[in-house]
């Protein structure tokens, strides 16, 4: 393995300074490459949630010297931020793969991801604004939006960095302040970024890192009655408690991006290799470690066994090892919970009478590696082709009409993403409208841009991340209404 890059922050940050945490707790982050420690993180909890929420109040209040900024001027200092991750982008890079595991060119391209994100918001600060309405009566009506105050975001590990900063771009955007919790596995990208914040010359308090567990740290983010609104992205199960915890305390606006478990359809027509390849990268892509992750392969029949044969080939083929390595295409899992959970997901799929193709077993014995795996003759009801494993299967289902394949499709809980491949440009259409996803891709897998709106349907989630769109999260509208004389 490369050389690990020096780990610079490991304190939580508030107020634009790096602090021990109020109790003194550490924990550990682990390299999931080798399962060993690779520092030890201050843990955050209750006490310092409530600091880190009082500072970013502060931060928010009227006359402060973030409220009272130019919006062009917001939108300079998240240019400058892009600008700092840009210069630093390798050692970033570096640092993602060492905490994440994903191979090192896919952490380049998130943080490529990151500062396109960042550019993308800079550009809209001074372009957020109300309209007049024209109102009956002797009365002038206009709208403000204005930012929604404190946010509360809380973080996952598989794309740990560019998460954060698509829940802090557009919040920063519009004027919010804000108190991260990120993920326990994977804290080191977005403690090294809040140096950069600071270096930017945000005011302190605007950004507030808290790293902790979820029970503890994200759970009084989450029942905290000073702040506005909580964005999440992990699990529905999650999810749930999340919005419970809105309900009983403050009833503050939730944004929630939650599981998947997505349907790619492939028609007959389609160019085979082309299919087979995307759909590949549908799955595997992040050791499988993808919301969006097209784990209900639906292969029309008459192509099936060819489609399945190619699909065997080219999971056997996919390279698994040192994410510094630039010849492999997948690194391990993320931890040992997760690592566990996929191969019990695995024997159920081998039980309950589904054809294990390839793969299903670990990798080495040392790290989180788990094979490349490929399973045909799946059947709706199994676990497998119901649950969210988060790992690198690929469930491959027949079927024979495009009536019968969109029913099956949309028979689940979940509803975040799909997609389908055929030449056919009205059976695109047809099917694309049917489907009930936040996201539907044609003739592609997987293609998130900072533009493009995302989020689920269903039990996949509430609201919508990236694009304009995510700006209605972090707003309030006000309408304001002034008696006149008479109208012009």
């Amino acid at each position: 393995m490369a050389t690990a890059p020096e780990i610079k922050f490991t304190q939580i940050f508030i107020n634009n300074e790096f602090v021990n945490s109020i109790g003194g707790k550490t924990f550990p982050t682990i390299n999931p490459t080798n399962g060993e420690k690779i520092c030890d993180i201050q843990e955050g909890d209750k006490a310092d949630i409530d600091v880190a929420v009082k500072a970013a109040r502060d931060a928010f209040k009227p006359g402060s010297a973030w409220r009272s900024m130019d919006a062009s001027a917001r939108g300079r200092l998240i240019n400058k931020l892009a600008d700092l991750i840009q210069r630093d982008h390798e050692y970033i890079a570096r640092l993602e793969t060492l905490d994440n595991g994903k191979p090192l060119v896919n952490a380049m391209g998130d943080i490529q991801f990151v500062m396109d994100t960042l550019r993308y918001y800079a550009g809209y600060a001074d372009k957020i604004h109300g309209k007049t309405i024209p109102v009956d009566g002797n009365f002038f009506t206009y709208t403000r939006h204005e930012p929604i105050g404190v946010c509360g975001m809380i973080t996952p590990w598989n794309f740990p960095l560019l998460t954060a900063v698509v829940k802090l771009a557009p919040a920063l955007c519009c004027g919010c302040t804000m108190v991260n919790k990120p993920a326990e596995q994977t804290p080191l990208t977005i403690l090294y970024t809040a140096s950069l914040i600071k270096e930017a010359g945000f005011p302190p308090g605007v950004v507030n890192i808290v790293p902790g567990y979820g029970p503890t740290a994200g759970g009084a983010l989450s029942e905290h009655m000073d702040v506005d609104l909580i964005t999440f992205t992990g699990s529905t199960e999650v999810g749930r408690i999340i919005q419970q915890a809105s309900g009983t305390s403050n009833l503050k606006r939730v944004c929630l991006e939650l599981g998947g478990k997505s349907p790619n359809i492939i028609f007959s027509d389609v160019d085979m290799d082309y299919a087979v390849d995307n759909a590949h990268k549908g799955v595997f892509f992040n050791m499988g470690q993808v919301c969006v992750a097209g784990t209900r392969l639906f292969v029309q029949e008459d192509i099936y066994d060819e489609f399945v044969k190619k699909s065997v080939e080219k999971a056997k083929k996919r390279t698994i090892g040192d994410p510094y390595d630039p010849a492999m295409e997948s690194g391990p899992q993320i931890d040992q919970d997760q690592f566990d959970k996929i191969l019990e997901l695995i024997e159920s799929g081998k039980k309950e009478g589904a054809k294990l193709e390839c793969g299903g077993s670990r990798k080495g014995d040392k790290g989180y590696f788990i094979e490349s795996t490929v399973f045909s003759d799946v059947q709706d009801n199994m676990r497998i082709a119901k649950e969210e494993i988060f790992g690198p299967v690929q469930q491959i289902m027949k079927f024979k009409t495009l009536e019968e394949v969109i029913e099956r499709a949309n028979n689940t809980s979940y509803g975040l993403a799909a997609a389908v491949f055929t030449k056919d440009i009205d059976k695109a259409i047809a099917v694309s409208n049917a489907l009930q996803a936040g996201t539907v891709w044609v003739n592609c897998y997987g293609e998130a841009k900072p533009q493009c709106p995302h989020g689920g349907f269903k039990m996949s989630g509430i609201g919508r991340e990236f694009g304009e769109y995510a700006l209605q999260e972090y707003t309030e509208i006000k309408t304001v209404t002034i008696k006149i004389p008479h109208k012009c």
